[in-house]
């Protein structure tokens, strides 16, 4: 496993050891010691997955509180993926990282808490899976505007198909400052 660190503190990279051969590939998603060993100390309690047509936006979300890290990658298709930090406080508040994700390159994408998440789907559909550090609290659920210009994401497309929550999330500057996480150095 190789782990690689992106422009935002604490959004990594992880490539895994991936066997290959004419029949196909095998590589492990998530392996508890090889995490650990690598500075990671994480317990999965929720996975997801969702499937998504060509230009379909999903986030940015995040909780708070109950705030979940994740680890997502792609099984089918290409995302482009990304996520911000919104810790008040964080010297790097509002800076965002972004990367592609494919069922092709293997690369799943760390997303700590305390940072929104959202992708956006490139290829004709993608199948795309969510490991969670804590359960989904509809009470906690929450969102920031996909296009909010103080962010500056660079997404892939103009004009995605969205939900009709991402279509009403707030820009990060009208977020009530209770309902972001808290940067804790």
């Amino acid at each position: 496993m190789k782990v690689i660190e992106t422009t935002l503190p604490g959004a990594l990279i992880i490539e895994p050891t991936v066997f290959g051969d004419a029949r196909g590939f095998f590589y492990e998603s998530y392996n508890q010691g090889t995490w650990r060993d690598a500075g990671f100390d994480v317990k999965f309690v929720q996975t997801n997955v969702s499937r998504s047509a060509r230009g379909v936006l999903r986030g940015l979300h995040y909780q708070w509180p109950s705030p979940q890290a994740k680890l997502v990658n792609v099984l089918e298709g290409e995302v482009y993926d990304v996520a911000v930090d919104i810790r008040r406080g964080s010297p790097s508040f509002g800076q965002s990282a972004g990367v592609m994700l494919t069922a092709e390159n293997h690369r799943h994408f760390w997303v700590p808490e305390g940072f929104a998440h959202g992708f956006c789907v490139l290829s004709e559909f993608a199948t795309f899976s969510y490991q969670c550090t804590a359960l989904y609290d509809a009470k906690a659920d929450a969102g920031i505007r996909w296009n909010d210009a103080e962010l500056g994401i660079d997404w892939p497309l103009s004009e995605p198909l969205l939900s009709d929550k991402d279509r009403k999330t707030p820009f990060l500057k009208d977020v009530a400052p209770e309902r972001l996480p808290v940067f804790v150095p």
